[in-house]
């Protein structure tokens, strides 16, 4: 055991994961497809814009690119040609470094897990095509189009949805984020928070999570807080 791993300030029982970022490896692929696409007007999509972007809808996100960028395209007119890129690149998404050893550490450990996304159906059946094995250890999944969402992060509404499909309360979930605003969701849930940072992102707006880790390799499964509910 690793004295000087991460710990939770109380214990959980559940634990909820972000997928793009935090699961799979999926983030290259959006800043790829939209520098090629703002790059034809002159503009760079980096992380002052990205960092803005990340975690919320594709609606709303693509709403801010193109009013931050000041594109001469409407927001439908990127995602549509965002959606005809992605199909192609979606389905090679590898996991992040340490995502299945921890995933499969809880499962093993009789910890129950979910995931709560905001990507839509198809892009999530795409991402997850070749993991499908792994991802039945997830006993619920929340994406970004189920019909019961009203709001999207920062709203806690899709983590209140996934301890809801769990059948506990808020309090007794950690989640696992990448994003600022999918840490004030988790935050507005009520639940406590461990958030994995891309490196090009500013670790201040992170100052909500409980914990701050570079890789999901740095969870201690038998020292971070979590055990069976």
């Amino acid at each position: 055991m690793n004295a000087t791993a991460p710990r939770l300030p109380r214990p959980a029982t559940h634990v909820v994961f972000d997928m793009d970022g935090v699961l799979l490896d999926t983030e290259r692929f959006y800043t790829e497809v939209t520098q090629a696409i703002v790059g034809r007007y002159g503009k760079v999509f980096d992380w002052s814009i990205k960092g803005d972007m990340i975690g919320r809808d594709a609606r709303d996100s693509a709403a801010y690119l193109v009013d931050a960028l000041q594109l001469p395209i409407t927001p439908d007119d990127y995602l549509r040609e965002r959606e005809s890129a992605l199909e192609v690149l979606m389905p090679t998404a590898r996991p992040m470094p340490g995502a299945v050893e921890l995933t499969q550490a809880l499962h093993a450990r009789g910890i129950v897990q979910a995931v709560a996304t905001s990507s839509a159906r198809r892009l999530f059946d795409l991402k997850t095509a070749r993991h499908r094995e792994w991802f039945r250890i997830f006993a619920a999944v929340i994406i970004g189009d189920d019909p019961r969402l009203g709001r999207s992060k920062p709203a806690p509404d899709i983590f209140l949805l996934a301890a809801q499909d769990l059948g506990v309360a808020p309090a007794v979930c950690v989640v696992v984020e990448d994003s600022p605003v999918g840490v004030a969701a988790a935050r507005a849930a009520g639940m406590q928070v461990i958030a994995v940072p891309d490196a090009g992102m500013d670790r201040a707006r992170y100052a909500d999570a409980d914990l701050v880790v570079d890789t999901l390799s740095e969870i201690d499964v038998d020292r971070v807080g979590l055990r069976p509910g």
